[in-house]
Protein backbone atom coordinates (compact mmCIF):
# COMPACT_ATOMS: atom_id res chain seq x y z
CA UNK A 1 0.00 0.00 0.00
CA UNK A 2 1.16 3.06 -0.46
CA UNK A 3 2.69 5.15 2.53
CA UNK A 4 3.76 8.70 1.78
CA UNK A 5 1.58 10.13 -1.39
CA UNK A 6 3.06 12.72 -3.59
CA UNK A 7 -0.06 14.52 -3.71
CA UNK A 8 -2.82 15.39 -1.62
CA UNK A 9 -6.10 15.69 -3.68
CA UNK A 10 -8.84 17.52 -2.00
CA UNK A 11 -12.47 17.58 -2.98
CA UNK A 12 -14.70 19.78 -1.20
CA UNK A 13 -18.83 18.58 -1.78
CA UNK A 14 -21.38 20.07 -1.25
CA UNK A 15 -24.80 18.49 -3.28
CA UNK A 16 -22.33 17.44 -5.96
CA UNK A 17 -24.98 14.81 -7.46
CA UNK A 18 -23.08 12.94 -10.23
CA UNK A 19 -20.72 15.10 -10.67
CA UNK A 20 -18.78 14.12 -7.34
CA UNK A 21 -18.40 10.57 -8.55
CA UNK A 22 -17.57 11.21 -12.00
CA UNK A 23 -14.76 13.04 -10.50
CA UNK A 24 -13.54 10.65 -7.90
CA UNK A 25 -13.82 7.90 -10.96
CA UNK A 26 -11.32 10.28 -13.17
CA UNK A 27 -8.72 10.49 -10.32
CA UNK A 28 -8.85 6.91 -10.33
CA UNK A 29 -8.08 6.53 -13.98
CA UNK A 30 -4.72 8.55 -12.90
CA UNK A 31 -1.73 7.49 -14.55
CA UNK A 32 0.47 8.94 -11.85
CA UNK A 33 -0.45 6.67 -9.05
CA UNK A 34 1.56 8.19 -5.88
CA UNK A 35 -1.62 10.22 -4.49
CA UNK A 36 -4.44 10.10 -1.86
CA UNK A 37 -8.35 11.34 -2.19
CA UNK A 38 -9.77 13.47 0.65
CA UNK A 39 -13.06 14.56 0.07
CA UNK A 40 -14.81 17.44 2.83
CA UNK A 41 -18.60 16.93 2.33
CA UNK A 42 -20.14 20.46 3.48
CA UNK A 43 -23.19 18.37 4.79
CA UNK A 44 -24.35 17.49 1.64
CA UNK A 45 -28.32 16.86 1.09
CA UNK A 46 -28.63 15.50 -1.99
CA UNK A 47 -27.58 11.92 -1.45
CA UNK A 48 -24.29 12.41 -3.27
CA UNK A 49 -22.25 11.15 -0.60
CA UNK A 50 -24.61 7.96 0.29
CA UNK A 51 -24.43 6.64 -3.45
CA UNK A 52 -20.45 7.52 -3.21
CA UNK A 53 -18.61 4.70 -4.72
CA UNK A 54 -14.48 5.20 -3.92
CA UNK A 55 -13.36 1.23 -3.89
CA UNK A 56 -11.41 2.02 -7.32
CA UNK A 57 -9.24 4.33 -5.09
CA UNK A 58 -6.05 3.20 -3.47
CA UNK A 59 -6.22 6.12 -0.38
CA UNK A 60 -9.19 7.81 0.22
CA UNK A 61 -10.87 9.43 3.24
CA UNK A 62 -13.53 11.31 3.64
CA UNK A 63 -14.02 14.53 6.00
CA UNK A 64 -17.67 15.25 7.69
CA UNK A 65 -17.88 18.04 9.72
CA UNK A 66 -20.95 18.15 9.75
CA UNK A 67 -21.93 21.96 8.23
CA UNK A 68 -21.41 24.10 5.22
CA UNK A 69 -18.02 25.28 5.56
CA UNK A 70 -17.56 26.54 1.91
CA UNK A 71 -14.95 25.56 -0.53
CA UNK A 72 -12.29 28.16 1.42
CA UNK A 73 -12.47 26.18 5.06
CA UNK A 74 -13.70 22.80 3.20
CA UNK A 75 -10.28 22.70 1.80
CA UNK A 76 -8.61 23.90 4.91
CA UNK A 77 -9.50 20.91 6.48
CA UNK A 78 -8.62 18.61 3.91
CA UNK A 79 -4.88 20.63 3.89
CA UNK A 80 -4.73 19.59 7.47
CA UNK A 81 -5.36 16.26 7.13
CA UNK A 82 -2.91 16.16 3.81
CA UNK A 83 0.10 13.87 3.79
CA UNK A 84 1.22 14.32 0.15
CA UNK A 85 3.83 16.85 -0.19
CA UNK A 86 1.93 19.14 -3.00
CA UNK A 87 -1.52 19.92 -2.95
CA UNK A 88 -4.18 18.93 -6.13
CA UNK A 89 -7.29 21.38 -5.56
CA UNK A 90 -10.17 18.95 -7.74
CA UNK A 91 -13.82 20.73 -7.82
CA UNK A 92 -16.68 18.27 -7.35
CA UNK A 93 -17.86 19.49 -10.75
CA UNK A 94 -14.69 18.56 -12.41
CA UNK A 95 -12.93 15.34 -14.40
CA UNK A 96 -9.64 15.06 -14.41
CA UNK A 97 -7.86 14.07 -17.74
CA UNK A 98 -5.78 10.66 -17.25
CA UNK A 99 -2.53 12.22 -17.09
CA UNK A 100 -3.32 15.03 -15.09
CA UNK A 101 -1.28 14.39 -12.20
CA UNK A 102 1.87 13.32 -13.98
CA UNK A 103 1.77 16.17 -15.70
CA UNK A 104 1.43 18.42 -12.50
CA UNK A 105 4.47 16.24 -11.60
CA UNK A 106 6.46 16.92 -14.33
CA UNK A 107 5.97 20.48 -13.78
CA UNK A 108 7.24 20.68 -10.34
CA UNK A 109 10.65 18.07 -11.16
CA UNK A 110 11.14 21.25 -14.19
CA UNK A 111 10.55 24.30 -12.20
CA UNK A 112 11.70 23.23 -8.11
CA UNK A 113 11.18 26.36 -6.88
CA UNK A 114 7.48 27.39 -7.93
CA UNK A 115 4.92 26.83 -5.65
CA UNK A 116 1.69 27.13 -7.45
CA UNK A 117 0.71 25.67 -10.84
CA UNK A 118 -2.37 26.08 -12.90
CA UNK A 119 -4.17 23.55 -14.88
CA UNK A 120 -5.98 24.33 -18.14
CA UNK A 121 -10.14 24.26 -17.47
CA UNK A 122 -12.28 23.16 -20.45
CA UNK A 123 -16.11 23.34 -20.43
CA UNK A 124 -17.66 19.46 -19.42
CA UNK A 125 -20.53 20.59 -21.94
CA UNK A 126 -18.47 21.62 -25.07
CA UNK A 127 -14.71 20.51 -25.53
CA UNK A 128 -14.25 23.17 -28.02
CA UNK A 129 -14.54 26.20 -25.28
CA UNK A 130 -12.02 26.98 -22.61
CA UNK A 131 -13.46 27.36 -18.99
CA UNK A 132 -10.29 29.10 -17.88
CA UNK A 133 -6.66 29.41 -18.21
CA UNK A 134 -5.31 30.58 -15.26
CA UNK A 135 -6.14 33.61 -13.13
CA UNK A 136 -5.20 37.29 -14.35
CA UNK A 137 -4.99 40.11 -11.81
CA UNK A 138 -5.22 43.78 -12.58
CA UNK A 139 -3.17 46.48 -10.98
CA UNK A 140 -6.82 48.19 -9.31
CA UNK A 141 -7.90 44.82 -8.20
CA UNK A 142 -10.24 43.30 -10.35
CA UNK A 143 -9.27 39.31 -11.22
CA UNK A 144 -10.64 37.69 -14.39
CA UNK A 145 -10.27 33.72 -15.69
CA UNK A 146 -7.97 33.94 -18.70
CA UNK A 147 -9.41 33.05 -21.60
CA UNK A 148 -12.82 31.73 -20.15
CA UNK A 149 -15.39 30.96 -22.92
CA UNK A 150 -12.81 30.93 -25.66
CA UNK A 151 -12.02 29.13 -27.96
CA UNK A 152 -10.11 25.95 -27.39
CA UNK A 153 -7.43 27.43 -30.25
CA UNK A 154 -6.75 30.11 -28.02
CA UNK A 155 -5.33 28.64 -25.46
CA UNK A 156 -2.03 30.34 -24.52
CA UNK A 157 1.50 28.52 -24.52
CA UNK A 158 2.88 27.81 -21.05
CA UNK A 159 4.21 30.87 -19.03
CA UNK A 160 3.11 32.60 -15.79
CA UNK A 161 -0.23 33.56 -14.31
CA UNK A 162 -1.19 35.57 -10.83
CA UNK A 163 -2.87 32.84 -9.40
CA UNK A 164 -4.73 29.74 -10.14
CA UNK A 165 -8.02 28.79 -10.21
CA UNK A 166 -9.03 26.83 -7.20
CA UNK A 167 -11.04 24.73 -9.25
CA UNK A 168 -7.96 22.48 -10.65
CA UNK A 169 -5.21 23.75 -8.48
CA UNK A 170 -1.84 22.64 -7.70
CA UNK A 171 -0.16 23.85 -4.29
CA UNK A 172 2.97 23.16 -2.33
CA UNK A 173 1.26 21.65 0.93
CA UNK A 174 3.92 23.19 2.93
CA UNK A 175 3.68 26.69 1.23
CA UNK A 176 -0.18 26.23 1.53
CA UNK A 177 -0.07 25.38 5.54
CA UNK A 178 2.44 28.06 6.37
CA UNK A 179 0.78 31.03 4.99
CA UNK A 180 -2.24 30.10 6.81
CA UNK A 181 -3.96 28.77 3.44
CA UNK A 182 -7.56 30.23 2.08
CA UNK A 183 -9.24 33.18 4.14
CA UNK A 184 -12.08 31.63 5.52
CA UNK A 185 -14.21 34.48 5.91
CA UNK A 186 -14.42 34.49 1.89
CA UNK A 187 -16.24 30.91 2.28
CA UNK A 188 -15.90 30.89 -1.43
CA UNK A 189 -14.95 32.80 -4.64
CA UNK A 190 -11.63 34.82 -4.78
CA UNK A 191 -10.06 32.63 -2.04
CA UNK A 192 -7.75 31.59 -4.71
CA UNK A 193 -6.58 34.91 -5.83
CA UNK A 194 -6.31 36.39 -2.29
CA UNK A 195 -3.96 33.17 -1.66
CA UNK A 196 -1.72 33.94 -4.72
CA UNK A 197 -1.79 37.58 -3.57
CA UNK A 198 -0.15 36.94 -0.53
CA UNK A 199 2.14 34.06 -1.93
CA UNK A 200 3.23 36.58 -4.66
CA UNK A 201 3.90 38.99 -1.54
CA UNK A 202 6.25 36.04 -0.08
CA UNK A 203 7.98 35.94 -2.85
CA UNK A 204 6.48 33.04 -4.56
CA UNK A 205 4.75 32.82 -7.89
CA UNK A 206 2.75 30.73 -10.67
CA UNK A 207 2.98 28.75 -13.64
CA UNK A 208 0.28 27.99 -16.20
CA UNK A 209 0.57 24.51 -17.74
CA UNK A 210 -1.76 24.01 -21.11
CA UNK A 211 -1.43 20.41 -21.09
CA UNK A 212 -2.51 19.86 -17.55
CA UNK A 213 -6.17 19.68 -18.48
CA UNK A 214 -9.65 19.27 -16.81
CA UNK A 215 -12.98 19.45 -17.73
CA UNK A 216 -15.06 21.94 -15.55
CA UNK A 217 -19.06 22.52 -15.32
CA UNK A 218 -18.48 26.02 -14.01
CA UNK A 219 -21.18 27.36 -11.92
CA UNK A 220 -22.58 23.13 -11.80
CA UNK A 221 -23.14 23.69 -8.41
CA UNK A 222 -23.69 27.44 -7.26
CA UNK A 223 -24.99 28.92 -10.07
CA UNK A 224 -22.66 31.65 -12.43
CA UNK A 225 -25.14 34.08 -11.77
CA UNK A 226 -26.75 33.19 -8.59
CA UNK A 227 -27.42 35.46 -5.64
CA UNK A 228 -24.70 33.92 -3.69
CA UNK A 229 -22.18 34.17 -6.88
CA UNK A 230 -22.13 37.33 -7.46
CA UNK A 231 -22.77 39.06 -3.95
CA UNK A 232 -19.75 36.71 -2.58
CA UNK A 233 -17.40 37.75 -5.99
CA UNK A 234 -18.16 41.32 -5.45
CA UNK A 235 -17.60 41.43 -1.64
CA UNK A 236 -14.34 39.70 -1.64
CA UNK A 237 -12.67 41.26 -4.92
CA UNK A 238 -12.78 44.33 -2.85
CA UNK A 239 -11.33 42.10 0.25
CA UNK A 240 -8.50 41.12 -1.50
CA UNK A 241 -7.46 44.81 -3.08
CA UNK A 242 -7.69 46.18 -0.21
CA UNK A 243 -6.63 43.67 2.21
CA UNK A 244 -3.26 42.72 -0.16
CA UNK A 245 -1.80 45.84 -2.12
CA UNK A 246 1.00 47.43 -0.75
CA UNK A 247 0.66 51.38 0.31
CA UNK A 248 2.82 53.09 -1.99
CA UNK A 249 0.67 51.36 -5.33
CA UNK A 250 -2.62 51.99 -3.36
CA UNK A 251 -2.14 55.62 -4.02
CA UNK A 252 -1.32 55.03 -7.64
CA UNK A 253 -4.25 52.54 -8.37
CA UNK A 254 -6.68 53.60 -6.37
CA UNK A 255 -8.45 56.39 -8.95
CA UNK A 256 -8.17 53.34 -11.77
CA UNK A 257 -9.93 51.25 -8.38
CA UNK A 258 -12.66 53.50 -8.23
CA UNK A 259 -13.11 54.27 -11.91
CA UNK A 260 -13.54 50.20 -12.38
CA UNK A 261 -15.76 50.00 -9.81
CA UNK A 262 -18.49 52.81 -10.36
CA UNK A 263 -18.31 51.32 -14.39
CA UNK A 264 -19.32 48.22 -12.90
CA UNK A 265 -22.00 49.42 -10.55
CA UNK A 266 -23.52 51.61 -13.14
CA UNK A 267 -23.08 48.52 -16.44
CA UNK A 268 -24.79 46.16 -14.05
CA UNK A 269 -27.39 48.61 -12.45
CA UNK A 270 -30.43 47.37 -14.98
CA UNK A 271 -29.55 43.59 -14.70
CA UNK A 272 -31.37 40.99 -13.44
CA UNK A 273 -28.04 40.39 -10.89
CA UNK A 274 -27.24 44.04 -10.56
CA UNK A 275 -28.68 44.69 -7.03
CA UNK A 276 -26.11 41.25 -5.70
CA UNK A 277 -23.20 43.73 -7.30
CA UNK A 278 -24.44 46.50 -5.54
CA UNK A 279 -24.69 44.49 -2.64
CA UNK A 280 -21.44 42.13 -2.47
CA UNK A 281 -19.44 45.39 -3.01
CA UNK A 282 -21.32 47.48 -0.18
CA UNK A 283 -20.01 44.21 2.07
CA UNK A 284 -16.84 44.61 0.64
CA UNK A 285 -16.43 47.94 1.71
CA UNK A 286 -18.12 47.42 4.58
CA UNK A 287 -15.11 44.99 6.23
CA UNK A 288 -12.36 46.08 3.79
CA UNK A 289 -10.39 48.69 6.08
CA UNK A 290 -10.41 45.91 8.78
CA UNK A 291 -8.94 43.27 6.83
CA UNK A 292 -6.12 46.13 5.94
CA UNK A 293 -4.77 46.59 9.02
CA UNK A 294 -5.03 43.12 10.15
CA UNK A 295 -2.85 42.39 7.15
CA UNK A 296 -0.05 45.02 7.57
CA UNK A 297 2.52 43.08 8.48
CA UNK A 298 2.25 40.49 5.57
CA UNK A 299 2.66 43.95 3.35
CA UNK A 300 5.28 45.48 5.44
CA UNK A 301 7.27 42.05 5.34
CA UNK A 302 6.70 41.11 1.55
CA UNK A 303 9.62 39.25 0.14
CA UNK A 304 9.67 40.70 -3.54
CA UNK A 305 10.46 43.80 -5.10
CA UNK A 306 7.25 46.62 -5.75
CA UNK A 307 9.15 46.35 -9.00
CA UNK A 308 8.72 43.10 -9.68
CA UNK A 309 4.89 43.13 -7.89
CA UNK A 310 4.12 45.88 -10.41
CA UNK A 311 5.20 43.54 -13.46
CA UNK A 312 3.14 40.92 -11.97
CA UNK A 313 0.27 42.70 -12.53
CA UNK A 314 -1.97 43.81 -15.56
CA UNK A 315 -1.95 48.11 -16.02
CA UNK A 316 -4.13 47.63 -19.19
CA UNK A 317 -7.75 46.93 -17.99
CA UNK A 318 -8.58 45.19 -21.56
CA UNK A 319 -7.57 41.74 -21.37
CA UNK A 320 -9.60 41.54 -18.35
CA UNK A 321 -12.78 43.04 -19.64
CA UNK A 322 -12.30 40.90 -23.02
CA UNK A 323 -11.56 37.69 -20.96
CA UNK A 324 -8.14 37.52 -22.89
CA UNK A 325 -5.37 35.49 -22.05
CA UNK A 326 -3.87 35.89 -18.26
CA UNK A 327 -0.30 34.11 -19.51
CA UNK A 328 2.66 35.80 -20.37
CA UNK A 329 6.21 34.79 -20.98
CA UNK A 330 7.95 33.92 -17.27
CA UNK A 331 11.49 35.18 -16.36
CA UNK A 332 12.22 34.24 -13.13
CA UNK A 333 16.31 35.70 -12.99
CA UNK A 334 14.89 39.06 -11.72
CA UNK A 335 13.08 37.26 -8.58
Amino acid sequence: MLKTPFFSVIIVNYNGGEYLQKAVDSLAAQTFSEFEVIIVDNASSDGSMDVLDVSALELCRVELPGRNTGFAEGNNIGASKAQGEWLALLNADAQASPDWLEKLKAAIETSPDCSMFASTQVFMDDPNILDGAGDGYTAYGFAWRGCYRRPIEDKPDAGETFAPCGASAAIRTRTFLDHGGFDERYFCFMEDVDLAFRLRLAGEYCLFLPDAIVTHKGGGLTGERSEFAVTHGARNRVWTYWANMPAELIWLTLPGHLLLTAYLLVTYAFRPYGRYVWKGTRDGWAGAFAMRRERKDLRMQRQISLWRLMSDFFWNPFPMSAHGSAVRSSNRSDH
